[in-house]
């Protein structure tokens, strides 16, 4: 059977978009597919210091360069939110709201979503006060006072960008550790304007006019409760994997996340995945720009 593309890969992340252009360059005929903004979970990152090649370079600018690349060596690039893959003997449809698509292999590199803390009222204050991504929302509160929720490099990080936007940041943290970089929390902790909150967790969030005006914080040791007034909730505790989409295909699943192999290979012929969506030990850009340089260069050994 004809089919649309060679392979499509799914989400246009740095480790979906590095398996694109080594697919192009190996003269696949490829298509990208994704449903937002290229570049994925970096765009919500305003400081990167750690990616080789660059001491310092904005999550939205990498992910505008990479996109710039691919679209250069003329990946053709296709929006649409997959709603499900029907695998048949020799070739893949990919169901999504804006039409079907078929190839013979895919990519899965659709990355994680922020996790939400499970307010009843979260969904209604999304874009009304809460966030998960300051770099996006900061400006909007600008001189105002707003909370961060998470103990990792994220919550670190974007409590000191909000630091230079807002009056004053809270930051909590529902254990009395932080786990970000040693090199992080001494930037973030050298602020005046920030204030930490150790075990505690948000239990409520309290609207004025349909926007947020008030938090409910619970102390996880002595149950203890107080309330803050703040204008902002950015919420940084993890994610969760882009997957529901593959819940019938038969592909391995944990937790989730997509199993593969050290090839890239998940347990489907033709089927390979990469970036935040398998499963594994470390997440960061510079290991998915290798995984998706190992899942395009694997699927070309395998089809020639």
């Amino acid at each position: 059977m004809a089919v649309d593309f060679n392979t499509i890969v799914i989400g246009a992340g740095v480790s979906g978009m590095t398996a694109a252009i080594y697919l192009k360059r190996s003269n696949i005929e490829v298509a990208i597919l994704e449903k937002a903004a290229p570049g994925g979970q970096v765009n919500w990152t305003n400081d990167i210091e750690n990616y080789p090649g660059f001491s310092h370079i904005d999550g939205p600018q990498l992910a505008m360069n990479i996109f710039t690349q691919i679209t250069d060596l003329g990946v053709e690039y296709r929006y649409g939110n997959v709603l499900e893959i029907v695998i048949k003997e020799d070739y893949k449809i990919i169901k999504t709201d804006n039409g079907e698509l078929t190839c013979q292999n895919i990519i899965i590199a659709s990355g994680r979503r922020p996790r939400r803390i499970g307010l009843t009222n979260e969904q209604e204050l999304t874009g009304k006060g809460i966030s998960y991504c300051a770099i996006c929302d900061g400006p909007f509160f600008k001189g105002k006072r707003v909370m961060v929720v998470g103990g990792g490099n994220s919550a670190v990080e974007e409590a000191h960008y909000l630091s230079d936007i807002t009056s004053e940041v809270l930051l909590v943290h529902r254990s009395e550790k932080f786990r970000a970089d040693e090199i992080a929390k001494e930037r973030l902790f050298s602020k005046e304007n920030v204030k930490t909150y150790l075990n505690y967790v948000v239990v409520g969030a309290q609207e004025e006019n349909g926007k947020l005006s008030k938090v409910y914080l619970e102390n996880t040791i002595t149950k203890e409760t107080l309330e803050e007034n703040v204008d902002g909730l950015f919420i940084y505790i993890g994610h969760e994997p882009e997957t529901t989409y593959l819940e019938n295909t038969g592909i391995k699943l944990e937790d989730g996340y997509v199993v593969v192999d050290n090839r890239m290979a998940t347990n489907i012929k033709g089927i390979y995945a990469c970036g935040d969506v398998i499963k594994k030990e470390v997440y960061q850009i510079a290991n998915a720009t290798g995984e998706g340089a190992i899942a395009a260069l694997s699927l070309k050994k395998d089809v020639h």
